[in-house]
């Protein structure tokens, strides 16, 4: 590549962050090395080393980017109901490919780094952005649906890591049936007995 050809800045940051997708997705953590990743961006290593010092940044950076561009809509229909359902089916429709894929890419990831899928989920969201459930258990208290009260964490977000849970238990996408049982029977009475 001439030096009039040559990306730089954003243009050169979108190529490697592209390429290290790709490696993580063809490769796994095991497979994504800083060799593999700029012989696939058509750089060299030692410009991902000026920008990312350690694997495991460029594997964030990458994740964040990826995870920040399949945004998930919190829906706001005035009903703390509605709002779990359609939230719970707007996260089935676009994230469960991508949270299944990162689950099974990332095992060692886990096992190196002695974290897991809470931590990096944490990590990738924005400093003090709440959870789409804290979100909606928000709204719901200010509607007057529930009492405002202190709840653990646990509690709110409930709904999602037992989502997750049938997610990678399956392997495919949750039902609609299981979503709404879900919320009915164990969240909504759960948020009202607290």
């Amino acid at each position: 590549m001439s030096l009039n050809t040559r990306r730089r800045g954003a243009d050169l940051e979108d190529a490697i962050l592209d390429a290290a997708w790709a490696v993580l997705i063809d490769s796994g953590y095991n497979g994504f090395t800083f060799e593999a990743i700029a012989a696939r961006a058509g750089t060299s290593r030692p410009v991902l080393y000026r920008r990312w010092p350690h694997r495991d940044d460029l594997l964030v950076a990458t994740l964040r980017r990826h995870w920040a561009s399949r945004p998930i809509e919190v829906p706001d229909t005035g009903s703390l109901r509605a709002d779990a359902i359609g939230f719970l089916r707007n996260v089935d429709q676009g994230r469960t490919g991508l949270m299944t894929l990162i689950s099974a890419q990332l095992v060692e990831y886990f096992r190196a780094t002695g974290t897991n899928f809470r931590d990096l989920r944490d990590s990738l969201r924005p400093p003090g952005q709440p959870t789409g459930f804290a979100r909606i258990v928000g709204r719901a208290v200010e509607r007057g649906e529930i009492p405002d009260v202190t709840r653990s964490p646990r509690i709110i977000d409930l709904p999602f890591d037992l989502f997750r849970n049938e997610m990678l238990m399956t392997m495919r996408p949750v039902s609609t049936e299981w979503i709404t049982e879900t919320v009915d029977l164990i969240w909504l009475p759960l948020l009202r007995a607290t």
